[in-house]
């Protein structure tokens, strides 16, 4: 059975955006090369990319050129390139159609069909979008996380979770610190359900 993990940059108050649309691009992130780097050995490493739309969209409008382009440091166009290989699910009403080796589902069963690619598939699946990530929490299905705390406190903007108001209880797996002040720290979600609960 694979494992969903959903992994983000968030500041020390559980933030994930200051203002609408950084999308991973605010000034209160510190992202040197160090991080970078682990960041692309953990997305190689992944079985299985799922994303929701609007997180897809500020990806896709980016890395899959960014290989190409010869002002970037090394270790960010290696991630255009592992990201833009890497087999993606995009979960979107919306969308028919996604390049870079993504395939999408949708509709009033996505849940139920997110649970069964979880259940079908052997190792890690990313969750990339705090709203996807919420209802993947909300079903029992979400496994672990993995935050990237950057040493700032923003006061404001959106958190790591929509509208999630219950405890949830977590195992720390592994903790790291990074250049800059960054801290990783792994937890496994308790309440996860096993593949036969589903």
């Amino acid at each position: 059975m694979g494992r969903f993990v959903y992994s983000m940059q968030v500041s020390l108050d559980l933030r994930i955006e200051q203002v609408p649309g950084d999308n991973g691009a605010g000034e209160w992130l510190r992202l040197g090369e160090e991080l970078h780097r682990e960041a692309n050995a953990l997305t190689r490493a992944l079985a299985l990319m799922v994303h929701g739309r609007v997180y897809y969209e500020v990806m896709e409008e980016f890395w899959p050129r960014s290989h190409e382009d010869e002002s970037l440091p090394d270790f960010m166009r290696e991630y255009g390139e592992i990201w833009t290989a890497k087999p993606k699910v995009l979960v979107s009403r919306t969308r028919r159609s996604a390049d870079h080796n993504t395939r999408i589902i949708g509709g009033d069963d996505a849940i139920e069909q997110l649970a069964a690619l979880r259940a079908g598939t052997d190792g890690s699946i990313s969750v990339g979008g705090a709203a996807l990530a919420t209802q993947l929490l909300r079903a029992g299905l979400l496994d672990e996380l993995l935050l990237f705390t950057h040493p700032s406190i923003l006061g404001f903007g959106r958190p790591l979770f929509d509208d999630y108001d219950r405890p949830i209880d977590l195992d720390l797996l592994e903790q790291r610190s990074f250049e800059q002040g960054v801290t990783m720290h792994r937890y496994a979600v308790q309440d996860a359900k096993e593949a036969g609960s589903c």
